[in-house]
């Protein structure tokens, strides 16, 4: 580990990572894929891994080419994550959520509930009202011409380990995501902590995520997801 990580055991299974410096997104899927083949092989925690990435567009199983924008903006890495096209940047807090469902369960949806809840939890620590939208994918919050994603989700499931995760919008340059119609969806903009007026919020989401893990936890390991 580097003087850009940090990294503490939560529980006797789970390794909480910050990596402050950005990782090169071919590094952190390579990096990821390891873990999860280490985790099922049973020779590795279960991790969440808090980073950022440079300035780029992913591409999840359902991507649209049509959303792509300006396909010469950025680099374009495709993702075996669900969903479609998504920005990744510096003012992004990213986290790469690695479980074992074989142990907690094995469903997918009631860990994706999980997540969402997760988030709005931490950003309610904040005092940003976030929530669920139906029939949209994220992380929503505002009302009226004030309604915006904050941020994403999108996970794959290899052998019962969970992959990719999520992204919350801190205080990155907005007008990226302009080159893609994020996870597809064209009505309604982005926001950050930083456009709701929220200062230091990377370490205060930081602080929040940690503090509203262990209820993570408690529901994707056999609690009842109620959207």
């Amino acid at each position: 580990m580097d003087q850009s990580e940090s990294a503490e055991v939560t529980s006797d299974t789970v390794e909480w990572r910050l990596t402050r410096d950005p990782v090169p997104y071919p590094e952190a899927m390579a990096e990821m894929e390891a873990r999860a083949a280490d985790i099922r092989a049973g020779t590795a925690r279960e991790l969440v891994w808090l980073l950022e990435h440079p300035p780029l567009y992913t591409a999840g199983t359902s991507a649209d080419p049509v959303e792509l924008l300006t396909p010469e903006r950025f680099p374009v890495f495709k993702s075996g994550r669900g969903g479609r096209y998504t920005y990744h940047g510096p003012g992004q807090r990213i986290g790469y959520v690695l479980m074992d469902l074989e142990k907690r369960g094995r469903d997918v949806r009631r860990y994706v509930c999980g997540i969402e809840h997760w988030l709005i939890a931490a950003l309610g620590e904040l005092g940003v009202p976030a929530r669920q939208e139906g029939g949209r994918i994220g992380i929503w919050t505002g009302t009226g011409a004030n309604e915006a994603k904050i941020g994403a989700i999108g996970v794959r499931v290899r052998r019962w380990v969970t992959l990719h995760g999520f992204s919350v919008n801190v205080d990155p340059d907005l007008s990226h995501f302009t080159g893609i119609v994020p996870c597809g969806i064209s009505e309604y903009g982005v926001t950050s902590l930083a456009r709701l007026g929220i200062v230091s919020g990377e370490q205060r989401l930081d602080d929040a995520l940690r503090e509203h893990f262990p209820a993570f936890l408690a529901e994707i390991s056999g609690g009842t997801c109620a959207s």
